[in-house]
Formats: C-alpha cells, sequence, structure tokens
C-alpha cells in the first residue's frame, strides 16, 4: 500500500496503547499470508530479546531488542506473537513465530488468525 490503511493503523495502535496481546490478526503482505496475534512492541522486542539470549550463538544480538526508542506517531510495524506464514494446508512453523511486519507493505487483512485442522 502507498498509503497505510487508516483502520489497520488504528488497530495497531489499539494494541500499543492497551499492552494486549490478544488481538487475533491475518495479513496479507508480500504474497505471504501471515496470522497470528498481534502484541505491543515492546512486549514483542522483550520475548524476541529472550529468545536470543538463551541461544549460544545468537546471544549477541538480544541487546538490540532490548534497546527502547521512543516513536512519535502512529505505528509503523505489527509485531505478530504466535504466528504463522500459511503455506497450502499447513502453518510455518506450527509452534508459531515472532513476525514483524510494515503495516505499508500490508495489501489486505482481517480479523481473526486461520488454523488448519486434519478433520
Amino acid at each position: 500500500m502507498s498509503k497505510p490503511d487508516e483502520l489497520l493503523v488504528d488497530v495497531a495502535t489499539l494494541v500499543e496503547s492497551g499492552q494486549s496481546n490478544q488481538m487475533s490478526l491475518t495479513v496479507v503482505t508480500g504474497g505471504a499470508v501471515i496470522t497470528g496475534r498481534l502484541a505491543p512492541e515492546a512486549v514483542w522486542r522483550q520475548r524476541v530479546s529472550e529468545v536470543l539470549a538463551d541461544s549460544a550463538r545468537l546471544g549477541e544480538f538480544s541487546a538490540a531488542f532490548t534497546a527502547t526508542t521512543r516513536r512519535d506517531g502512529p505505528p509503523a510495524h505489527l509485531h505478530f506473537h504466535m504466528a504463522r506464514i500459511l503455506q497450502g494446508t499447513v502453518g510455518i512453523p506450527e509452534t508459531g513465530g515472532m513476525y514483524r511486519v510494515s503495516i505499508a507493505d500490508v495489501s489486505a487483512w482481517t480479523m481473526g488468525d486461520f488454523s488448519y485442522s486434519d478433520h
């Protein structure tokens, strides 16, 4: 999108202000479908930092995610927690991942997340 969807920006702003990670969302960005729950950026950064800190090979990158930078204006990114990229009949990864998506790159979205069942 050349101009971010104002309603999607409003949703992201509410997630940021409420410090909640319960809003489920599915977006299309760059041809990929990502589904999961939105988290406030600070919560997302903290969780990524913790995962990196626990890694013997990637621990040094942990500090990059703990930096707290106050930004003015509306959010520019969506921060997905427990998210999956949908491909065919599976979600990758099955356990969910941490994704950051530019709101300006979202071409379509819907409330709720999608999941697959073998039944």
